[in-house]
């Protein structure tokens, strides 16, 4: 059978109000059943199984022993999708010739290949089970999970709960996800117990640490339909938006902000070259609320940026000058009083409902709309052809802001950069089905002019941060010293730069569009 799950890590606290909240919602079929699991993970001493994608345990579950087969697993949205199969293990011992399907069976006596199966890790956990009956019909088995992973000598406390969807559509999952979780604080869990236990066997950890992710290549290929593209582009951006979500939670990693900025960018970036494909209402809806959190998530990078880039540049070009202590102390004093406010509001009820619909939109194909006719046909289209009219789109626009470059006014430059930002961010989505050769050529140039557009968002930025009334070190006059050391410095650079630019557009224009 397919497994469909959506997983969550909690604490002590969590696991509380769960369990409150469960109580008043009278979803319950029957009282909740509290039991003790024990499972231990086999794989050969290569970690085969692993490699395959497949996870192979016993389960000790009362006085019952089973056997478990999950294969085919994957993780999209925070849902898991993996193949289970189960069957009784006499004594708690291995055999494989009763794995009763027998594609499963195959794959796994393929990756095992006759080597010697061996425990790797193993869970003990306590889990209280609820089936969960909604309005529409559907069932759900919510199980929450205390205990152990435990490697060798190693063990670590772990706490999770899952949402196992055993009757009607995946949607249901996300609605129930809404209503358990309302207070916002939610944290997906992307891997599978018997992930973590690898790990804690392999680092001694069996928790990630919160690290920036960048964005990825997502591999298009030229047969692919236009839905399914849209489908992988759009589950690439969730991925980037979740990881650095966490990064900025638990971190102070200038690269945290920094990355889940450029991740809400790339999705409004997708969501508009995929709007002749996947245009719907909650598309707009999710499109302002990525805007919404990517404003206040700029906040913080900004000043991460005046701090990084232009105040330390500066202070190190000209050591004695004592005013640049006295400004970075202060922004450092404004960056942490914004650092917990964007805290705050990530951890909010609006910033989980955009996490959670957002994957929704993505794992239930939300865009779907029945009184639509045309919308099959545009769904079918081979993303190839949808490729050349999405940067054929992005390039005009391109060439109408950059009428004029020579008189072009700050307000008309800055149009110009983020609609340069916008093509760049198209060609790396869509660059896998073109020459990689004339890609490669046409990005370098492009990202010359992109660098003169950051000299001068840097000036404006700089700007409007340290010369107002309210500008962190307004009133102190070292500090304000530093400040005309840096705009004036950033000023001779940026007009430095921008004496270069119609040059570097003539540049772009002659290694030209790519795609045609």
């Amino acid at each position: 059978m397919t497994e469909i799950e959506l997983k969550f890590v909690l604490n002590e606290e969590s696991i509380r109000r769960l369990k409150s909240r469960l109580k008043g919602l009278e979803l319950n079929e029957s009282a909740a059943r509290t039991r003790t699991l024990r499972s231990v993970y086999y794989d050969t001493p290569e970690h085969s199984l692993r490699k395959a994608g497949t996870a192979l345990r016993i389960r000790r579950d009362g006085r019952r022993w089973i056997q478990t087969v999950k294969a085919r697993a994957s993780i999209n949205g925070g849902l898991l999708r993996a193949q289970e199969v189960e069957n009784p293990a006499p004594g708690g011992r291995l055999d494989l010739t009763r794995i009763p399907v027998l594609a499963v069976r195959a794959e796994v006596e393929e990756a095992i290949a006759g080597a010697e199966l061996v425990p790797v890790c193993e869970t003990q956990m306590k889990r209280v089970t609820s089936v969960l009956t909604l309005e529409n019909g559907a069932r759900v088995e919510l199980a929450i999970d205390s205990g152990e992973i435990i490697a060798g000598e190693l063990r670590e406390p772990f706490r999770e709960a899952e949402l196992e969807l055993l009757e009607g559509d995946v949607d249901s999952l996300y609605d129930l996800t809404q209503t358990l979780f309302p207070d916002g604080g939610l944290h997906l869990s992307t891997m599978s117990k018997s992930e973590r236990g690898y790990m804690l066997a392999e680092t001694g950890r069996a928790q990630t640490e919160p690290l920036p992710r960048n964005a990825c290549t997502v591999p298009l290929s030229a047969e692919m339909t236009s839905e399914i593209a849209a489908r992988d582009v759009l589950r690439e951006c969730f991925e980037q938006i979740s990881a650095n979500i966490e990064v900025v939670l638990f971190t102070d990693a200038p690269e945290g902000p920094h990355q889940l900025r450029i991740g809400l960018r790339r999705l409004r970036a997708a969501f508009g070259m995929f709007k002749p494909v996947i245009g719907h209402p909650e598309m707009l809806r999710l499109n302002e609320e990525a805007k919404i959190i990517g404003a206040q998530v700029g906040v913080l990078r900004d000043l991460d940026v005046v701090i990084t880039d232009i105040i330390d540049p500066e202070h190190e070009a000209h050591p004695h000058e004592q005013g640049f202590n006295a400004l970075r102390s202060a922004i450092e004093a404004r960056r942490e009083a914004v650092r917990e406010e964007l805290r705050e509001y990530l951890r909010s009820e609006r910033a989980q409902s955009f996490q959670i619909d957002l994957a929704r939109f993505i794992e239930t194909r939300r865009w779907l709309a029945p009184e639509d006719f045309e919308q099959t046909a545009r769904l079918a289209q081979p993303i190839r052809e949808l490729s050349c009219k999405a940067l054929g789109k992005r390039w005009k626009s391109c060439v109408k802001h950059a009428r004029g470059i020579d008189q072009l006014t700050i307000d008309e430059r800055h149009e110009l950069r983020k609609e340069l930002k916008k093509l760049r961010y198209t060609i790396e989505f869509l660059g896998p089905l073109y020459s990689q050769k004339k890609v490669a050529r046409f990005v370098k140039t492009m990202k010359k002019m992109q660098n003169i557009f950051g000299d001068l968002n840097d000036l404006a930025m700089a700007e409007e941060l340290l010369c107002k009334n309210d500008s962190p070190g307004a009133r102190n006059a070292n500090a304000q010293r530093a400040v005309g050391w840096v705009l004036g410095a950033r000023s001779a650079r940026a007009a430095a730069a921008w004496s270069n630019a119609k040059r570097l557009w003539h540049d772009v224009t002659v290694t030209g569009p790519f795609w045609r």
